[in-house]
């Protein structure tokens, strides 16, 4: 559980130590359930304590960096699925179009939707519920081609 040679040992004296200091009141049933329920509770309490102590490896490091800038083939797919629902949200008629393209395409909130278009908070999600409806099955007729 631990990875690491010498802090295994360590734990495995703690753990034999607390098994010595707690054989009292043990009740002589199930002795290596209990031995290793003290192991891992042990194991998971040291991993706890250390967690936040861990130096990250060299590997560690380049994922890190990795997910704090993405890579040029995601941003193309990226570019590209946001084409393809800009493409999806024109085909539809009004009223839709304009909703769909505000909420999904600008990612604008609701209630900025309804304001900017003057309609009733409620109009404009029953709106968007049949936008999304429409946009699947545009996506859907898309994929099996």
């Amino acid at each position: 559980m631990i990875n690491d040679y010498f802090d295994a040992e360590d734990l495995a004296q703690e753990t034999f130590l607390s098994v010595y200091k707690h054989l009292p009141t043990f009740d002589r049933e199930y002795e290596k359930a209990w031995l290793c329920r003290i192991a891992t509770n042990k194991c998971l309490d040291y991993m706890r304590r250390n967690e936040n102590k861990a130096i990250p490896l060299e590997e560690d490091y380049f994922l890190i960096q990795r997910d704090k800038e993405p890579l040029p083939e995601e941003n193309i797919l990226a570019m590209e699925a946001k084409n393809q629902l800009l493409g999806c949200c024109s085909n539809l008629k009004p009223p839709y179009q304009e909703i769909a393209m505000d909420y999904f395409y600008r990612e604008l909130s609701v209630g900025d939707i309804a304001e900017k278009s003057g309609k009733n908070l409620k109009t404009v999600q029953t709106q968007i519920y049949r936008a999304r409806a429409m946009l699947q099955k545009k996506y859907k007729k898309g994929a099996e081609k």
